[in-house]
C-alpha cells in the first residue's frame, strides 16, 4: 500500500471523504476503482449503472460574491446555467481549475457533493429523485459512494431544482 493512500487503503482525498460522511453518521463506503471514474460515463460503467444514475458534481463562481456554486447533476443531463443563476439568485459562471481546488480542496473529476473547504451555494438536479440510488464523486477522479437521492441534501444542502438544459 503506498504512503498516500494510508491505513484505510485510500487516498488521502477519498479518505477525507469517508471521514465526511462518517461524521454525518452515514456509513457510506467510498470506492476506488483502478480505472477511471472521472467523466459520468466512465463511472456509471465502473460501478454499472444507468449514466442518469451518476450525481455529477459541477462548480461555478457566483459572478457577484465570487461564492463557488455546487451543482449536483444527473450524468445524463447538460446544466442550464440560467437555471441555476435563477436557483441560487445571482448570475454564474464557469469556474477553473484553480478556483475549484483552492475553494473546495478537490480536483475537477473528483469533486464530491461534500467536505468542501469553503460551503458551496448549492443546487440538485430534480433528475436525480427518480432513481432509487445514485452515485456521486469521493475526492479523486476513481472514487464514488452509493447514496439514495433522499440523502443527498442531507450530504450536500441545498434543495432540488428544474435545472436540466431543454
Amino acid at each position: 500500500m503506498s504512503e498516500a493512500a494510508g491505513k484505510s487503503g485510500l487516498k488521502a482525498s477519498a479518505r477525507r471523504v469517508q471521514e465526511a460522511l462518517a461524521g454525518l453518521g452515514l456509513d457510506f463506503e467510498v470506492r476506488e476503482f483502478p480505472e477511471s471514474t472521472r467523466t459520468s460515463a466512465e463511472a456509471a460503467a465502473a460501478v454499472g449503472c444507468a449514466v442518469g444514475q451518476i450525481a455529477k458534481s459541477l462548480i461555478f463562481r457566483g459572478k457577484a460574491s465570487g461564492r463557488p456554486v455546487l451543482v449536483v447533476a444527473s450524468g445524463s443531463n447538460r446544466v442550464d446555467e440560467a437555471k441555476v443563476a435563477a436557483a441560487v439568485g445571482e448570475a454564474i459562471g464557469r469556474a477553473d481549475a484553480a478556483f475549484v481546488r483552492e475553494r473546495t480542496g478537490f480536483a475537477i473529476g473528483g469533486v464530491p457533493p461534500l467536505g468542501h473547504l469553503e460551503p458551496p451555494l448549492v443546487v440538485l438536479d430534480r433528475d436525480l429523485e427518480a432513481h432509487a440510488e445514485i452515485w456521486a464523486a469521493a475526492g479523486t477522479p476513481n472514487a464514488v459512494f452509493r447514496l439514495s437521492p433522499r440523502d443527498l441534501p442531507r450530504i450536500a444542502g441545498g434543495r432540488f431544482a428544474e435545472i436540466r438544459q431543454a
